[in-house]
């Protein structure tokens, strides 16, 4: 299960609203599922609901080898929001780079109000990284923000691109140059593509 896609519904938001993760979790289990292997959870915790083997894979292991082949100087890793800094800080690790972290204040859901960033941004060729994009609104406005801020160039490399609503438009509108993904989801070829590159998760799953 490449994407598992009820991982936003971690807790509870409001009452009397299932915790859709668990419930999912439970049904497999009771489907006679064994073991789950998936990739980059939008929260770790969510290994807990299963009571079974969960084989938690990392996109890290396509996505660094990719950036480093590009050989890009000056270049930042970028949290697009607080949660995601964790994630930002292991990347930075690997590639040996600063990190800013972008603090968003959402005006309802999927609808971001504005945007600051933390960390040095001017002169920088800036990765944001994410475990997922949907409506790609906050992606789209950190990238723009960035290049306000005084980036050079701005990336992003996010695991699954779920791409609702007008996120294909967004992208390409924005200041993004390119859009990194998987194919854990597949992209929609009837839009146009020309930001997106993508890296086959296939081996990962396969050296299980």
């Amino acid at each position: 299960m490449p994407y598992f896609g009820w991982a936003r519904q971690d807790r509870k938001d409001r009452p009397r609203v299932p915790i859709g993760a668990k419930l999912v979790a439970n049904m497999l289990v009771a489907a006679g599922v064994d073991r789950v292997m998936t990739m980059d959870l939008h929260a770790d915790q969510i290994q807990g609901f299963f009571d079974i083997p969960v084989d938690a894979l990392y996109a890290s292991g396509i996505f660094v080898p990719y950036i480093e082949s590009l050989h890009i100087e000056d270049l930042s890793i970028a949290a697009p929001d607080m949660g995601g800094a964790k994630r930002a800080n292991t990347y930075a690790k690997h590639l040996g780079t600063p990190i800013i972290i972008s603090h968003k204040e959402r005006a309802k859901a999927n609808v971001v109000g504005k945007m600051t960033a933390i960390g040095e941004v001017e002169g920088r060729n800036v990765l944001i990284v994410d475990d997922m994009i949907d409506t790609a609104g906050t992606i789209c406005m950190a990238a723009d923000m960035l290049m306000a801020r005084g980036a050079k160039s701005v990336r992003a490399a996010i695991t699954h691109p779920v791409l609702s609503g007008p996120a294909y438009e967004r992208i390409n509108d924005s200041a993004l140059e390119e859009v990194i993904v998987t194919d854990t989801i597949p992209l929609n070829p009837n839009k146009d593509l020309h930001k997106f590159t993508v890296l086959s998760v296939a081996d990962i799953f396969a050296d299980v």
